[in-house]
């Protein structure tokens, strides 16, 4: 039997595992006191093992946890305060849709411009005799809060608003986007379009998003392309509050969100094309690279994405570099790459739920469906059964604690939408993609899309029909949620044990992937 000496055995033969787990330690770590950094450093030491991995292992929580620190409070930085409670004017860059929510909608936007109310901003004013909090703001992002008596000019991502309000301090039930960067918020009063939009790179990554909304409502319903938007690029603001309600209870809104199954279906359809249109390994690398560093930000940039991003880009360099793919490594990598843009991003339920599915699979699905392939079930199905159990039972802890509910039917609700899913999103990429050329020439993509989304709309209305398919529930804090999950690891090592699996950062666990169809990276 297989014991936790085992487990330490297991994960000390791999050391760059130790050191990149002791990096991402450093940046979980900030803002803790300086005595919990040492304590996990001196932790990170031990478990290492060897002299020369341990001192590795030390740094990098060191060099995590400084370098956290130094960009938080980058992160952190604003000129914005000494305006709480005035009335400004300025002139904003959408970085999102607005989105419902209650009493009217927000949004996250960039200040270009700010001025008191009455020297309106886009407009010459004398200059000041030294640099005003109002000078220094510009670049600062803020959260919009529109009122639904307040009119909204029709805007994109993208586009650069004037708006007229009160700026504050983000509220208590905003702070998720300061998560997002926000410094403050603006309770907008007046907007008026400027006709114009952001240029750079960012234009071009807006038109080709423009270029792809449009395709992806060729020819389909309004329900219909408002579901395919948010399957493929992960746009839900467009959906009634009845299709969100009934895909949240029937434990299917993870495919609203753009996340690491996205990234998953548009490499398992661009490679072989790439590799039929006769492309070498290095094009074909290049090209996958592109599309991932493409779509990112085309879906939202959130952290799910981001974390499938680099996943998605660390298994295709080894794969076509032609060395196994740890699964391990990769998501260390994703969760170092993640938290050193934003250290705060471990606090976004996107972001756990993101990790904890990717994580659940990888430690359960494969016990899981060897049990289920041995009492006969057939390996595709045992499979899909399998990673939809472990990703349900990996984020159910989170789910009750972030949010008060337990959807009751998530298995058998996300088996049988599983078969539409993947044709859905290819469908839909391909709709995207020569949509560029005219949106017209996605007609025939939509059209063979309309009776799968048809399917999976269905799927999730009968679901969230079910008498009691959702649940409250609630877990008191932090540690009941860490004493949940303790439960639940001590459980999956009982069942790898049984199966003699080996334990976590051997080559049989880590090294494994999930078809491209399945729900691994989900989240």
């Amino acid at each position: 039997m297989a014991t936790a000496a085992d487990w330490l055995d297991d994960l000390r033969a791999h050391p760059r595992h130790v050191v990149l787990a002791a990096l991402v330690a450093g940046l979980l770590a900030v803002p803790l006191s300086p005595d919990a950094v040492v304590a996990i450093a001196i932790a990170a030491g031990a478990l290492a093992g060897r002299a020369g991995v341990a001192a590795l292992a030390v740094a990098a929580v060191l060099a995590g946890a400084v370098g956290g620190q130094a960009r938080l409070a980058a992160l952190d930085r604003t000129a914005l305060p000494p305006l709480y409670g005035t009335t400004v004017a300025a002139t904003v860059v959408l970085l999102e849709q607005p989105r419902p929510v209650q009493f009217g909608t927000t949004a996250l936007a960039r200040l270009r411009e700010l001025a008191p109310a009455g020297a309106a901003a886009g407009r010459a004013v004398a200059p000041a005799p030294a640099p005003t909090p109002a000078s220094l703001a510009a670049g600062e992002r803020v959260m919009l809060r529109i009122r639904q008596s307040t009119a909204w000019p029709a805007s994109a991502t993208g586009a650069v608003v004037q708006v007229h309000g009160r700026l504050r301090a983000l509220g208590p039930f905003e702070r998720h986007y300061a998560r997002k960067g926000a410094h403050a918020a603006i309770t907008v009063e007046a907007a008026a379009a400027t006709g114009t939009r952001r240029g750079g790179t960012w234009r071009v990554v807006d038109e080709v998003r423009g270029r792809a909304e449009r395709a992806l409502s060729v020819g389909l319903r309004q329900p219909q392309a408002a579901l395919l938007r948010g399957m493929v690029l992960g746009q839900d603001e467009a959906l009634s509050d009845r299709t969100r309600d009934e895909f949240r209870d029937s434990g299917l809104a993870h495919i609203l969100a753009a996340s690491g199954q996205n990234v998953a279906l548009l490499l398992a359809l661009a490679l072989p094309l790439l590799t039929f249109a006769g492309l070498g390994l290095r094009p074909r690398l290049g090209a996958a690279l592109a599309l991932i560093a493409l779509y990112v930000p085309l879906a939202g940039a959130g952290p799910s994405i981001q974390r499938a991003g680099v996943m998605g880009a660390a298994t295709t360099v080894a794969a076509l570099a032609g060395r196994p793919a740890s699964r391990w490594y990769a998501l260390l990598l994703a969760a170092a790459a993640t938290l050193a843009l934003n250290p705060r991003a471990s606090g976004d339920p996107g972001w756990q739920l993101s990790f904890a599915a990717v994580a659940a699979i990888a430690l359960a699905a494969p016990a899981v469906s060897a049990r289920l392939r041995r009492r006969g079930a057939p390996a595709p199905v045992a499979d899909a059964v399998a990673m939809s159990l472990a990703a349900t039972l990996g984020t159910a802890p989170l789910l009750v604690f972030h949010f008060g509910e337990l959807s009751l039917v998530s298995l058998p609700a996300n088996l049988l939408a599983a078969p539409a899913i993947a044709p859905v999103m290819w469908l839909g990429m391909l709709a995207a993609a020569v949509g560029q050329l005219a949106a017209a020439l996605a007609l025939p993509f939509n059209a063979m899309n309309a009776f799968l989304l048809g399917y999976v709309g269905t799927i999730a209305h009968e679901a969230a029909g079910v008498p009691h398919a959702s649940t409250r529930a609630a877990l008191p804090g932090t540690v009941a949620l860490v004493a949940v999950y303790g439960v639940v690891g001590v459980l999956v090592a009982l069942l790898r044990t049984r199966k003699g699996a080996r334990m976590p950062g051997t080559a049989s666990s880590a090294n494994a992937s999930p078809p491209p169809s399945s729900t691994s990276m989900m989240r």
